[in-house]
């Protein structure tokens, strides 16, 4: 039987889970928004992992077909993303019917209107996401469900009149996080078998297209090829899918990091800080990492490894949720637009307002006196992304500087606003040194984690070291 290690990552805004195998691949990641019930956070992100793990395993039974044919690749990323849209749409149902219940309970004069309007809004709406699931690539962009409905549903609200604005969105509050905190659970198989029905009608609708040079050449490669052998990809699936769904992903052993780590049912043995595994994590993505920034959701920690990825020293900000991913969201809600949208906004300044307070609910002030008096919205951000990036580097500073590879982890090294003000910052208070940005930089701690659990180490932090850095 091969032997899986769990790593859980369990943040104040976002929980995350990798499985690794015995040679130290990553075979399964999972990931979550972290809501007031942080067992079903974590829970959820290990199920993630391990249907994410389970594509792995499907993808390794066609490895050679993945590499010498197109249409292989290409069908199982859509199957990946078709997948998804199935364990969406069983939640949406779950939210249409607790939406539908929670306006019923109303006592407004005009409720049976009111539930008129939301199954247009609901009928409006699922269409839009289906079509983004399977003809897009919505499925790949780490979206939280609670995230992609509000978006589309906030924007629907907000074109009718006041009568029902404010009832149907006091009715999406009250109606979201009891779905968010139910357990659904899905059954592999056939959530793949029917993706595979989905993505019959998807190649079956297709009709060729001409290049018109809004893709890429290969774009059009692997969809005419897939478009002609998608059957097949599926009788070659089809005789593994059994096999990878009644294969157990046996955990060996599992550690719990991160902000909510003590709320994890693990033994003691098995929690580790979110300052080690984050460091060692990193190391291993990248071996000459030396420094490590980690700005999450509550706290920003700059630290020093090793060459074995240990940590020799850290300074870290967890009193102040400024500069933070918790202070972030606070200016997202302010705005009225989503944590997506802040860094491509940021980047579209002319100029970097300067904002004065450091504190998260004096800067809430500051950006509406701005704001009031005329100054535009881009600019505002970029003040505010600059002084996170500002505050972060005085951390490092503190740390001991940046010692050769420079690595940024974090669900904040995925904003673009910030990562252009550390590059800039760095360069400039160190010279060119090699700066690690990964694409899975969420995802470190949790690495880190299961790296852990898998080597079954005994380490902790300096003694002599541990500082707090307060901003204030």
């Amino acid at each position: 039987m091969n032997k899986y290690y769990l790593g859980i990552d369990l943040g104040s805004t976002t929980s995350k889970a990798v499985i690794i195998n015995e040679k130290d691949e990553i075979v399964g990641r999972g990931i979550t928004n972290t809501r007031a019930n942080y067992k079903v956070a974590a829970d959820i992100a290990r199920e993630e992992a391990i249907y994410d793990a389970r594509f792995t395993l499907l993808s390794h039974k066609i490895n050679q077909d993945m590499i010498s044919k197109p249409e292989f690749k290409k069908y199982m990323k859509d199957l990946r993303n078709t997948f998804q849209y199935g364990q969406f749409k069983r939640r949406m149902d779950s939210l249409e019917e607790t939406l539908i219940r929670t306006v019923s309970n109303f006592t407004y004069a005009n409720k049976e209107a009111l539930a008129i309007e939301l199954k247009k809004i609901i009928n409006h709406i699922r269409p839009q996401i289906h079509h983004e699931f399977i003809n897009g690539d919505l499925g790949s962009k780490n979206q939280f469900f609670r995230d992609i409905v509000s978006e589309r549903y906030n924007l629907e609200v907000g074109k009718m009149g006041t009568e029902y604005y404010e009832p149907l969105m006091l009715a999406f509050d009250k109606s979201i996080t009891p779905v968010e905190n139910e357990m659904v659970q899905y059954s592999f198989d056939e959530l793949v078998h029917e993706s595979m029905k989905i993505l019959d009608e998807k190649y079956l609708g297709l009709v060729d297209q001409q290049e018109d040079g809004s893709k890429e050449d290969w774009y059009y490669a692997e969809l005419n090829a897939v478009k002609n052998n998608y059957k097949n990809v599926e009788l070659t699936l089809r005789q593994h899918i059994d096999d990878i769904a009644g294969e157990e992903i046996h955990i060996a052993k599992m550690t719990g990091t991160g902000y909510g780590r003590a709320l994890l049912p693990f033994p003691e043995d098995c929690i580790r800080s979110e300052i080690l595994c984050h460091a060692f994590g990193a190391h291993a993505i990248f071996p000459n990492t030396r420094t490590v920034l980690d700005i999450g959701g509550q706290d920003t920690k700059a630290i020093q490894v090793d060459s074995h990825g240990l940590v020799t020293s850290f300074h870290m900000n967890d009193r102040c949720a400024a500069g933070c991913g918790r202070y972030l969201g606070y200016i997202a809600d302010e705005f009225g637009i989503s944590l997506n949208e802040l860094g491509p906004e940021a980047n579209k300044a002319t100029k970097e307002t300067v904002i004065c307070s450091t504190c998260t609910v004096f800067a809430g002030a500051e950006v509406k006196e701005l704001l009031h008096n005329g100054e535009e919205r881009p600019n505002i951000l970029a003040g505010l992304h600059k002084a996170i990036v500002q505050r972060a580097m005085s951390l490092i500073a503190r740390s001991g500087g940046v010692k050769n590879e420079f690595t940024f982890t974090g669900g904040v090294a995925r904003n673009e606003a910030v990562l252009k003000y550390v590059k800039q910052m760095i360069i400039d208070s160190y010279g060119e040194v090699t700066m690690n940005i990964h694409t899975d930089s969420i995802f470190m701690g949790a690495l880190g984690g299961a790296m852990f659990a898998r080597r079954n180490i005994s380490a902790d932090l300096p003694a002599a070291k541990k500082t707090v850095a307060m901003e204030e």
